[in-house]
């Protein structure tokens, strides 16, 4: 069955940097679509970034362009992201999440495979 697992969450001021990583198992990770996804208290989760099967093209919400960075290495089937110049509003859950189908150009929620989830707080 699919797994994934992230980490590399924490606890970071504001302006600095953390890299989250997902590795991914239970099946070809290269032709699926990954993306992140975050949750803050009280409120719904919401779209962070995602990346295109095989060489990936990346896109982000516009709360984190610029600033955040999405990755895949398919050797290693696992995605990362980069997040530089952390703010307050970036603390929150970071769920990892697989496309369901294969060769899909974006993630659905309400179909992708989830990780467990790893906090980042940031402290203003």
């Amino acid at each position: 069955q699919v797994q994934l697992v992230e980490s590399g969450g924490g606890l970071v001021q504001a302006g600095g940097s953390l890299r989250l990583s997902c590795a991914a198992s239970g099946r070809t990770f290269n032709i699926y679509t990954m993306g992140w996804f975050r949750q803050a208290p009280t409120k719904e989760r919401e779209f962070v970034a995602a990346i295109g099967w095989g060489n990936g093209i990346p896109y982000y919400a516009d709360s984190v362009k610029g600033r955040f960075t999405i990755s895949r290495d398919n050797a290693k089937n696992t995605v990362y992201l980069q997040m530089n110049s952390l703010k307050s509003e970036d603390t929150a859950v970071y769920y990892c999440a697989q496309n369901r189908r294969p060769y899909g150009s974006n993630v659905l929620p309400t179909e992708a495979y989830w990780g467990q989830g790893t906090q980042v707080t940031v402290s203003s």
